[in-house]
């Protein structure tokens, strides 16, 4: 490994970097970009030269050969600790009782897959890294079949690729937090190296909407810790979760603290009731994270006109509960821009925000956002011209830095 490669200062040359959308009356048709030098010192930007600006220099230097430079992505819904992915294919059975199979399954599979469940996180993660994501937020099952055990890989998973990716882990009670009486456990698992507090259908699977959603907000503020639920709940019930949780966030004062994974409801309601419901969580920092379920696609586009921030993961990977996934959230957003028709130059170019925590290279009105000096030396390299065709084309990704350093080279 070359002194570069390990996060050392250095030059990169030849970068191509968006400056600006190019317009025919008023619309716009293209995005303007231009080739600068760019520093990288103490795992920050530290210096942008514009291309004809060639830095006189013993510092070492990179030509990336005008490659496009995108912030680098972000995985916020994954499940590093149960996967076949590493192994031998198999598809997932067939459920006979819906999630109370999978459920059964879980309970027996988890403890055989234990002994290649810190192997496979770490293939996980390099799958992910590959594709550009180094930020992550991975659900870990917590309950009384496999204990701490599934944290405890997950966690040597994270600390050997600790250099490469940033990575947060959820206590998840899988089985219901109510149901499986895991509350224990969770607590456990907040002193033990899981950051934040998660749960799952708190009506239909703990059978108790108000004290699940209650203990959590006690679990979050045992250890002051951020929440975040998976919610598959249907209209009526999914909502009325919603809205009780909205009422906790805002009296624990724990605005900014609290998302919703997937939050299904929202695609079962009329698009009144989902901006009403948009609005009382942009006002409580309440964010999403989905997964762009093909089957129940929420409203994403109206979520974040009203505010919402709206992030995406890969959800499961090669698991008993789906076969699918492949670790690249650049093609997650164009599945996004697909779905819901965002084809135009400045559309296209924004859907790249819901995979990088909302930064774009240029914002709405085609200013210049990022790179910035300052701004961690976090990014990806593509053979494109444009996030605008990065995301209709997901390109093969060339490079990849976290923090200034090399995590990865095709």
């Amino acid at each position: 490994m070359t002194e570069q490669r390990q996060g050392a200062a250095c030059w990169l040359l030849n970068v191509r970097l968006e400056t600006g959308y190019r317009y025919e009356d008023d619309v716009v048709t293209g995005t303007e970009t231009a080739i600068f030098h760019v520093k990288i010192e103490n795992g920050v930007f530290a210096e942008i030269r514009p291309g004809q600006d060639l830095p006189e220099t013993t510092l070492p230097v990179r030509d990336l050969g005008q490659g496009l430079m995108l912030p680098a992505f972000r995985d916020m819904h994954i499940h590093l600790d149960k996967t076949y992915y590493g192994g031998p294919w198999k598809a997932p059975s067939i459920p006979t009782k819906g999630i109370v199979s999978r459920l059964e399954e879980e309970e027996r599979l988890l403890p055989e897959l234990l002994p290649v469940a810190r192997e496979r996180a770490e293939g996980l993660l390099e799958l992910l890294i590959r594709f550009g994501s180094t930020q992550i937020r991975s659900h870990c099952n917590v309950d009384p079949v496999i204990g701490l055990r599934n944290l405890e890989a997950t966690m040597q998973a994270v600390e050997h690729y600790k250099d490469k990716a940033s990575v947060e882990i959820v206590a998840f009670p899988q089985h219901g937090l109510l149901r499986s009486q895991s509350t224990a456990l969770v607590r456990e698992s907040l002193r033990n190296g899981a950051s934040i507090v998660g749960g799952v259908d708190p009506a239909t699977l703990d059978e108790n909407m108000e004290k699940s959603l209650e203990t959590v907000m006690e679990l979050a503020a045992y250890a002051n810790a951020d929440i975040d639920l998976h919610l598959h709940e249907p209209g009526v019930v999914g909502m009325k979760t919603f809205r009780h949780l909205a009422d906790l966030t805002e009296q624990a004062g724990w605005q900014g603290r609290v998302t919703l994974s997937h939050a299904l409801a929202l695609a079962d309601v009329s698009s009144a009731e989902a901006a009403e419901m948009a609005s009382r969580l942009s006002e409580l920092g309440i964010s999403i994270a989905s997964s762009v379920s093909l089957g129940r696609t929420i409203p994403i586009p109206l979520l974040k006109r009203h505010g919402v921030s709206v992030s995406l993961g890969q959800d499961s990977i090669m698991d008993h509960w789906s076969p699918f996934g492949t670790g690249d959230n650049l093609a997650k957003a164009g599945t996004l821009a697909e779905r819901f028709g965002l084809s135009d130059e400045r559309s296209l170019g924004q859907t790249l925000g819901f995979i990088t925590g909302g930064i774009t290279p240029l914002d709405g009105n085609g200013q210049w956002a990022w790179p910035k000096v300052g701004d961690a030396a976090n990014a990806v390299i593509v053979e494109a011209s444009c996030s605008a065709e990065a995301v209709a084309r997901r390109p093969e990704r060339k490079a990849v830095l976290h923090r200034g350093k090399w995590v990865y080279e095709a």
